[in-house]
């Protein structure tokens, strides 16, 4: 049954090629949206709108695309607030937290898993989110590394092994036989439910050896490949995932001339996770910067219970624009198209014939709204695959 959304006063579609705007979000006004099959069949002038089987009037408000989360940690149990609180009287953020969550996640049944899982996705849903990646990381051996993927691959295509994340206690003096571990049983048990793979490349966690190992072994299994990296301080993470054409690097917040002369002249991703600076006090990276020298980049949530418990991507974007130099349009297209691009993904993040009809209907004029009114619950209706998932 086919859908036409019409009054639409503003339309992202993420496609430059439409509308006259210079900003790259290809931005119709008084526009109509025809969604058939699941798929975007015909978009253009309200007035120039086909027939449809239902017609959905939003009413002068603006339709974009569903937002592309492609850093989230979904899967784990128990609860690090203490963490937050102390952190925010003055302790240093450090990595040594996840083991904390590790305990508590290993405890857990997969069926308190699996319900928290759910509450974070409709949680995500209600907030715009149409698709999203979930890493695994949080059991670190290989029984509970499977199930953590195994659970994700319920809710998600996109899922990420990150059985390199931190060394669990057991093996803090043995780094090399985990790093064993993590390319041998734990891969195998690990790849048949993952897309991607994913090293925490950082002082406290993996070394530029180990992950190169890590990521290599990854590629060999059939998985793609991520990278947490100079999120603490600068390091050589950057150049290694240019060097394995990582489909992205995250976090960036230390970033060098180098760095971003590769990234500029690459096809990875610099995913920034504004959710962990406000949450760390960590400086923010300077987008301005990397869009200035040509970087690709997306914005994402980084959800997880230690230093980003946030699912919001509208709030992603206000930090993004208020503290990282972005405009909102840079911003929107960073938390839609770029997170996209992040998972090598061109059948979401837009708003074009063909593509999944992934769209949100902001209960505001423009998308500007979403910086302009931080903290404001503006998601209206919200489209997945073309069915109402709200």
């Amino acid at each position: 049954m086919s859908e036409l959304i019409t009054g639409i006063a503003e339309l992202v579609t993420n496609d430059p090629d439409i509308g006259a705007s210079d900003d790259g979000l290809g931005r119709l006004m008084d526009a109509a949206v025809l969604i058939d099959e699941g798929r975007i069949a015909w978009i253009g002038p309200a007035a120039s709108a086909p027939l449809a089987d239902v017609v959905t009037d939003v009413d002068g408000t603006a339709v974009i695309p569903g937002f592309v989360d492609s850093h989230t940690h979904l899967v784990f149990g128990g609860d690090r607030a203490a963490e937050f609180e102390a952190r925010m009287a003055g302790e240093a953020y450090a990595a040594g937290g996840i083991l904390s969550t590790v305990v508590a996640t290993r405890a857990a049944s997969d069926e308190e898993l699996r319900q928290r899982l759910r509450h974070f996705v409709e949680e995500l849903t209600a907030q715009g989110t149409t698709t999203f990646e979930v890493k695994s990381g949080y059991g670190l051996s290989v029984d509970d590394e499977a199930r953590l993927v195994r659970l994700a691959a319920e809710v998600t295509d996109e899922v990420t092994f990150l059985g390199a994340h931190v060394m669990p206690a057991e093996y803090q003096e043995r780094p090399d036989d985990y790093v064993d571990l993590v390319v041998g049983p734990m891969l195998a048990a690990c790849a048949p439910f993952s897309r991607w793979i994913d090293v925490f490349c950082e002082t406290g966690a993996f070394s530029v050896e180990q992950s190169r190992r890590i990521l290599e072994a990854g590629r060999d299994a059939g998985l793609g490949l991520r990278l947490h990296a100079s999120q603490l301080g600068p390091g050589d993470g950057v150049r290694l995932a240019v060097e394995l054409d990582a489909a992205s690097i995250d976090h960036g917040t230390y970033l060098t001339d180098a760095d971003i002369d590769a990234l500029a002249g690459s096809a990875t991703v610099l995913t920034l996770l504004p959710g962990v600076e406000f949450s760390t006090r960590q400086p923010y990276p300077d987008a301005r910067r990397l869009l200035d020298a040509g970087v690709t980049v997306a914005l994402a949530s980084d959800c997880n219970p230690g230093s980003s418990f946030t699912s919001s991507m509208a709030f992603c974007i206000a930090v993004a624009v208020r503290e990282m130099g972005m405009t909102p349009a840079e911003a929107l297209w960073a938390a839609t198209a770029g997170g996209a691009a992040a998972l090598r993904r061109s059948d979401v993040g837009r708003i074009v014939v063909g593509a999944r009809a992934d769209l949100v209907q902001l209960v505001a004029p423009s998308h500007v709204h979403l910086a302009y009114r931080p903290g404001v619950p503006l998601v209206g209706e919200v489209w997945k695959g073309g069915r109402r998932a709200r």
